[in-house]
């Protein structure tokens, strides 16, 4: 796969309506409209939280999930907030992301950070 039509997102935001209306909707759309051969949300800070407490984002993150968005999120936040099983159970990858995330910044890689 060409890397440069692998976009990574980096969803940092807490707020649900930048949620709704920038990432989850972008990131399904990019998929739907074969805008990006693959698009990764990376859920890092207070997102992880969020998508666990909010039953509107659960539902459009899997209407991403099956347009064919991967979700990660940073290990280390899932565990400050207690929600590694949440996120799990959601469907979301968990992993340490600060290593990778440096790689994609460095490399010059498609990136979106909200």
């Amino acid at each position: 796969m060409n890397e440069s039509k692998k976009l990574h997102i980096l969803w940092i935001t807490d707020n649900p309506d930048t949620a709704h209306r920038m990432v989850l909707l972008y990131a399904a759309n990019s998929m739907l409209y074969r805008l990006w051969d693959s698009v990764t949300v990376i859920l890092w800070g207070a997102p992880v939280r969020l998508i666990t407490e909010n039953e509107t984002l659960q539902e459009q993150l899997q209407i991403a999930r099956h347009a064919g968005v991967h979700f990660s999120a940073c290990i280390s936040c899932a565990g400050q907030y207690g929600v590694v099983e949440k996120l799990e159970t959601l469907g979301i990858e968990v992993k340490p992301w600060t290593e990778p995330l440096t790689e994609i910044i460095q490399g010059g890689k498609p990136f979106l950070s909200v």
